[in-house]
């Protein structure tokens, strides 16, 4: 395949594409296949001779779509979205074209300003005030993560990168049990250990209080052990939960922890400021993570990490060896040692493309409907014999489930199995509940009450 052969190709690809996305509601979200089937479909071994490329062009038709679930899917509630809207899937095919590495600025000088200027455009957007700056990881693990190494070694005054942890003071960290898992997952990558993420408890409203923050803090300092950060929850993946950012971001600053706030999901919505009181206080965190490949139509991958001095994090995890260099230009940024690693693509220019095609009046309608679509929804549910609505919507998050635990999993086994809607799970006090999250880019609000449509057909059955 050369050249030549690409420009045909990508013409059809791009032909198959909007045909796909055309007929998305004919397919059923969740691919109905059990584990192994599209592997069997594969061979054992690699060709020897190259094939041509019709012949793998088929094999794609008949092989992958029907073994998908259907992400762009009109009816996926699920989990959160990872939207993909048409300007940016047509970025996203230039930056693979150019097949650029923005490991550093002079590698790729305009990935880095583009990078540079669409963080400002979005700590607009979103009502940070001036003086965060951003950079673009590839999810909210790696944010986190970064966080918590730069939290790491900010309590250790910098010695665990040379010298490593053995030895050292136990550290703390403190966040509530709504927090995500990447939370754990970074303490534990970060060397600190689980049984040092102390989860504070929460309120009635599943919140981290200041108090409750404030007792943890001071008596893991009595027990001679040593605060090194805290991890706020602004729109939890279970269902939707906020802690009380305002007043914990004020413990912080007394306490002398510094914080990182994780509004993977919610950050989005930001960009409407009648939804701002749910992140109050946000100005006073040292690090904060939101996702536009989540709500704003941003493709996969483009996580968002808003610092409000990135010094303490580029002195955490920047590196700068001699081939690494740009002569002449010392101080440039180069993303990569905002980071943890040193390869990066041109994420920034998917995000250029979405925020002029569409406009923050464009994105903010599409939120506001899927948020007024969810309340829409939740009522339908509540009004159907036996739905109890178990946790009320926040933003376009809710919960419902039916009298028992049994009864609850088989009508989710039996909804996703009718394929038309798409639902995930989660416990709510160890009820085992059924989550449904309204976000996809291109839903419709028909789209959005089939999902009481299906629960009602299916109870009938």
């Amino acid at each position: 395949m050369d050249h030549e052969d690409l420009r045909l190709w990508s013409k059809r690809a791009a032909d198959w594409a909007a045909d796909y996305h055309a007929g998305l509601r004919d397919r059923p979200v969740r691919a109905p296949l059990v584990p192994g089937a599209v592997a069997r479909q594969l061979p054992g071994a690699p060709p020897e001779a190259a094939e041509p490329m019709e012949a793998i062009w088929a094999d794609f038709e008949r092989i992958v779509p029907g073994g998908m679930t259907h992400w762009q899917h009109p009816g996926f509630f699920a989990y959160f979205p990872a939207n993909a809207a048409p300007a940016s899937m047509l970025a996203e095919q230039l930056v693979n074209a150019m097949g650029c590495n923005a490991l550093i600025w002079q590698t790729s000088p305009a990935a880095t300003e583009v990078e540079q200027v669409m963080m400002d455009w979005l700590r607009q957007a979103v009502g940070l005030p001036e003086g965060f700056v951003g950079t673009i990881h590839d999810t909210a693990t790696v944010a986190t993560l970064s966080a918590v190494l730069t939290m790491r070694e900010r309590a250790l005054g910098w010695k665990g990168l040379e010298e490593g942890l053995s030895g050292g003071p136990v550290l703390r960290f403190y966040a509530s049990a709504e927090t995500h898992s990447s939370v754990d997952k970074a303490i534990r990558v970060a060397g600190i250990g689980q049984r040092n993420l102390v989860k504070v408890a929460t309120d009635g409203a599943r919140a981290m209080t200041g108090a409750a923050l404030r007792a943890a803090i001071r008596a893991d300092r009595e027990a001679g052990m040593l605060p090194a950060g805290v991890i706020l929850c602004a729109g939890g993946t279970s269902v939707g939960a906020f802690d009380r950012i305002a007043d914990c971001l004020a413990v912080c600053r007394e306490e002398g922890v510094p914080s990182h706030v994780d509004a993977a999901w919610s950050g989005s919505a930001m960009i409407c400021p009648e939804f701002r009181g749910l992140w109050a206080g946000i100005e006073g965190a040292d690090s904060v993570v939101l996702n536009p490949h989540k709500w704003l139509g941003v493709q996969f991958d483009c996580s968002v990490q808003f610092m409000r001095d990135p010094g303490a994090q580029v002195r955490t995890l920047g590196l700068r060896p001699t081939y690494l260099e740009t002569a002449g230009r010392e101080e440039i940024v180069n993303f990569n040692e905002w980071t943890v690693p040193l390869g990066r693509r041109f994420r920034a220019l998917k995000l250029w493309f979405v925020l002029r095609a569409y406009g923050l009046e464009g994105l903010r309608a599409r939120i506001r409907n899927h948020i007024a679509w969810a309340a829409e929804a939740r009522d339908r549910l509540a009004a159907l014999p036996g739905v109890e609505i178990v946790t009320e919507p926040r933003l376009s998050l809710f919960s419902f489930a039916l009298d028992t635990d049994a009864a609850t999993e088989a009508l989710l086994a039996r909804i996703n199995d009718d394929g038309r809607i798409y639902l995930t799970q989660t416990r709510v006090d160890g009820r085992f509940a059924i989550r449904v999250q309204v976000g996809s880019f291109d839903c419709t609000r028909e789209d959005v009450m089939l999902i009481a449509k299906v629960v009602n057909e299916l109870l009938a059955r």
